[in-house]
């Protein structure tokens, strides 16, 4: 596993997640992947009673990613705070920062208790072909791409 002088604690963790634990998740069987590190959830809220971790998961299967959910953050001064910190890192290593989106933080403190799942149909589809990789089976050309 390559690290750079300016990897974070999330450059690693993300870096060991997905080189080292992914691949390994969903084999013989469905595997769930719960309770994520905080800051590796930026729109999820925390476990109440555990705010060193968040209210996430990924489902796996055959050492791919199926879907991921989380219960949605609401409380838009924390979803400010978080993005910030987002910004202040992007600062810090690519010398630019993004505006916040005052109309999403307005729509997060309006939103109720929330929660929600993404199911990638692109991944079953791999599951189904026995393909490798998602640009194998991905019908359309990405942008950019002729």
């Amino acid at each position: 596993m390559r690290l750079a002088e300016d990897d974070t604690w999330s450059d690693i963790f993300s870096k060991i997640l997905v080189e080292h634990v992914e691949p390994k998740l969903g084999q013989g069987r469905l595997t769930l992947l719960c309770e994520y590190p905080a800051p590796e959830a930026a729109l999820a809220r925390a476990k109440p009673g555990d705010p060193r971790v968040a209210e996430r998961f990924e489902v796996y299967a055959c050492g791919v990613e199926l879907a991921n959910g989380f219960g949605e953050l609401t409380n838009a001064g924390e979803q400010r705070r978080r993005f910030g910190l987002a910004m202040d890192e992007k600062q810090r290593r690519y010398g630019e920062r993004y505006p916040l989106d005052e109309d999403f933080l307005a729509a997060v403190g309006k939103m109720p208790d929330a929660s929600g799942v993404a199911l990638g149909f692109d991944r079953l589809v791999m599951l189904a072909s026995g393909a490798s990789r998602v640009d194998q089976v991905i019908w359309t050309p990405p942008a950019g791409e002729t």
